[in-house]
């Protein structure tokens, strides 16, 4: 991976940005605009995931993203805002990419349980649980009730998490246990506000 620029964003730049954060195909709807979102260092047993698996691939492309920034002198774990990257491509093109801590958010649960479920930032997380590191979180209180995330918190915690060599069909596997028919309507869309968070960095992180 050929880091040719990096430029480092504050923590109040990322709280901008995030107030800013719509619903997917609703973008008058901003979904943290009057939440409590702070940094904090939360270990991952604190943490409960909605996803039932862990991509093999993702997790390295992940690993081999952690290196890179070392090399950079960033810390993946320990971003104290976020970071704009640019790679340089085999082909010579040059892309920007956008990398912040992974997105935990409350959760008040129907049968009285809070959970710190996990929003965005699953493989890092898991790679954080590997290296016996407690990560850095962007912590998000007081989302609308309206507004939940749209899966459940696994009541397994990170207990029983697949490591699955593709990512799984959906029509065979149950990713993540859905809120509502429609839970795409609950996404927070931080492609809106962020560059390139939503994409494979697969043609980037192809470990050297």
């Amino acid at each position: 991976m050929d880091i040719v620029k990096l430029t480092r964003h504050s923590p109040q730049e990322l709280l901008d940005r995030l107030r800013q954060v719509p619903l997917l195909n609703q973008p008058d709807i901003l979904v943290y605009a009057r939440a409590l979102i702070s940094l904090e260092n939360i270990h991952t047993d604190n943490l409960v995931p909605a996803q039932n698996y862990i991509w093999l691939a993702e997790l390295r492309k992940v690993q081999e993203l952690r290196w890179s920034l070392a090399e950079q002198g960033v810390d993946l774990f320990r971003l104290d805002g976020f970071v704009t990257y640019t790679v340089r491509g085999a082909d010579g093109a040059e892309e920007n990419y956008d990398v912040y801590p992974p997105v935990v958010e409350e959760s008040l649960e129907a049968d009285g349980s809070l959970a710190l479920i996990i929003n965005d930032g699953m493989h890092r997380l898991y790679l954080a649980r590997l290296e016996r590191v407690v990560p850095q979180v962007i912590y998000i209180r007081g989302v609308p009730k309206e507004y939940p995330y749209y899966a459940f918190p696994r009541p397994e915690g990170w207990a029983g998490i697949d490591l699955l060599p593709d990512n799984p069909d959906p029509r065979t596997y149950l990713k993540k246990c859905h809120r509502r028919r429609e839970n795409k309507r609950l996404y927070r869309d931080f492609q809106a506000v962020f560059a390139n968070v939503g994409r494979s960095r697969s043609r980037l992180l192809t470990p050297r």
